[in-house]
């Protein structure tokens, strides 16, 4: 039954009519605005206004629009505690909640998506493959780059305080001073983060307008694009141009060739294949390693450079970086919201040569992420290659640090007990282990803030921030929990990294690794959580 139908119904008519409708509006196209507006999350805290312009446009259009709410963790103040088990588990709980709202009522001919913050926009995403109506994304925009002493500044700045001023590095005064300064207002934190990454994403695939990704949380340019958006939804409607039209497999490798060419977050190594295996398509870490290999990485911003979002947008935002792209042939003439993806390259030029990199420049001939096997990834594991030091060698081989979580690590680290040509190993932090696959912004953050980056690598089976850079190896899967070999790591092991080769390897022969395992069965018990959304994530994997 389609949504005209169901307005017929009379119970369905008459509660409709309590929520103030006319007769003569029933004929309208209804829209539905799921909008992730909340008071705690930075990204979130300014999206009723561009709600707000999402409805006037819809209006104008023709149409009649119902907002509703989604919940959106703040990543930032999740990190460091329990809380952060939590994030990646909202995923599905926002996009669960987006389809229930919709479906279940049945009266929606489109959805304009207003999403933000890491999981956030993941959620909206995977919730409009399956609803597949016609949507349109507004995505939250950055936040301005905070400044201290004369430069520029994200959250990534005050991470990295933590662990200078732990180590008496910086003095109380200046910790706080720069803490302050790191995030001056609304909007996803400024740096090429998991946020915004996936804003970036949602571009690429065709699913927001032109420069949506990159205007800023508090441009004027921001509401005329939700206004836009609203306006547009109701034409596809009218078009019948649904979510997964758009979201097709080429839409796909567009997105990924983009994720590739500006080095974006590890994050979306997760995000990107399970919103695609929601609109029909699988993309497993080798088809990406494939995709990585012939995309240049054209853009390096924060955590890697001392560039930002804004940066990105006043060199000509994600139009340029594809259009660059395009030149070789890594773009496919996909569907958008507004017409075709060439047509929206047509104009697309590149500001400034040293924040989008032209094709013949790169800053690497390959992509910005990569998937590294070997027997201690034996189903892959994931790492920025865009974020590490050009001081850390390519092929690395240090001593392992072993740390049953997060917290041992970053006591560890507090007290500068790192070495040069160490491997930090933090396990038991998958999405079964954990449970909830943290992200650890901690560890990472204070390795960086003692300088350590090119002599040190950081392995583990949870996630990191978007803000990590460094020789950091995250999602490394089988993951401990499941009797992965991260789990026979002891202290002192020699580790190899091998970059060129895309490889991690524990150096230690067979029968000793046969040796400890049988021991890690007898002794290993999962950690016991009673009750909870924890407990019904974990049960997703066992």
């Amino acid at each position: 039954m389609g949504p005209e139908e169901i307005k017929k119904l009379p119970a369905a008519a008459s509660l409709l009519y309590a929520d103030g409708l006319k007769q003569e509006e029933m004929n309208r196209p209804f829209i539905a605005i799921a909008n992730s507006f909340n008071e705690i999350t930075p990204g979130h805290i300014h999206l009723n206004k561009l709600g707000e312009a999402a409805k006037k446009g819809i209006r104008e259009a023709g149409g009649i629009p119902f907002e509703f709410h989604t919940i959106a963790v703040c990543d930032g103040i999740a990190m460091g505690h329990e809380g952060m088990k939590l994030s990646l588990p909202s995923r599905e709980t926002i996009a669960d909640s987006i389809e229930e709202m919709v479906a279940s009522h049945g009266v929606f001919a489109g959805v304009v998506f207003i999403a933000g913050c890491d999981k956030n926009a993941p959620g909206h995403l995977k919730a409009a493959a399956r609803l597949n109506l016609p949507s349109v994304f507004v995505s939250a925009g950055p936040m301005a780059a905070g400044l201290y002493q004369g430069k520029k500044v994200g959250v990534k700045a005050a991470f990295e305080a933590k662990a200078r001023l732990e180590n008496k590095k910086i003095s109380e005064e200046e910790y706080q001073k720069i803490v302050c300064s790191a995030c001056p207002g609304p909007g996803t934190c400024a740096g090429l983060y998991t946020a915004n990454s996936m804003a970036c994403i949602t571009e690429a695939l065709g699913l927001s307008l032109p420069m949506c990704a990159t205007t800023a949380a508090l441009d004027k340019e921001k509401q005329r694009i939700a206004f836009e958006s609203g306006k547009l939804v109701v034409e596809l409607v009218k078009r019948g141009l649904t979510a997964r039209k758009i979201m097709t497999e080429g839409a796909f490798e567009n997105a990924l060739r983009l994720d590739m060419a500006i080095g974006a977050s590890t994050n979306t190594m997760l995000h990107v294949p399970d919103i695609a295996k929601e609109a029909g398509f699988e993309f497993d870490l080798n088809r990406i390693n494939e995709l990585s290999e012939n995309t240049p990485n054209l853009v390096k911003l924060d955590p890697s450079s001392n560039y930002f979002m804004e940066d990105l947008h006043a060199a000509g935002g994600i139009p340029a970086v594809m259009a660059e792209l395009k030149l070789k042939g890594l773009v496919q003439n996909t569907q958008t919201v507004e017409g075709k993806m060439f047509d929206r390259l047509i104009n697309a030029k590149v500001k400034n040569k040293e924040v989008i990199r032209p094709i013949e420049r790169p800053y690497s001939k390959s992509g910005g992420i990569s998937i590294l096997y070997g027997n201690l990834a034996e189903k892959g594991s994931v790492i920025k290659t865009s974020g590490i030091s050009p001081e850390f060698p390519n092929v690395f081989e240090g001593k392992a640090a072993v740390f049953d979580s997060e917290e041992q690590a970053n006591g560890f680290i507090a007290e500068g007990k790192v070495e040069k040509g160490s491997v930090i190993v933090i396990r038991y932090e998958g999405p079964i282990g954990g449970p909830g696959m943290r992200e650890m912004l901690y560890p990472t953050a204070g390795i960086s803030g003692l300088g350590l980056d090119p002599y040190v690598a950081l392995i583990t089976d949870g996630r990191f921030s978007g803000a990590t850079h460094g020789a950091s190896i995250g999602h490394v899967a089988p993951e401990a929990a499941v009797g992965g070999n991260l789990a026979l790591v002891q202290n002192g092991d020699r580790i190899k990294i091998d970059l060129p080769k895309r490889r991690i390897d524990l150096l230690v022969d067979a029968k000793e690794l046969e040796k400890r395992r049988e021991e890690w069965r007898k002794s290993f018990k999962l950690k016991y959580l009673p009750e909870g959304v924890l407990r019904n994530y974990r049960r997703r994997f066992l």
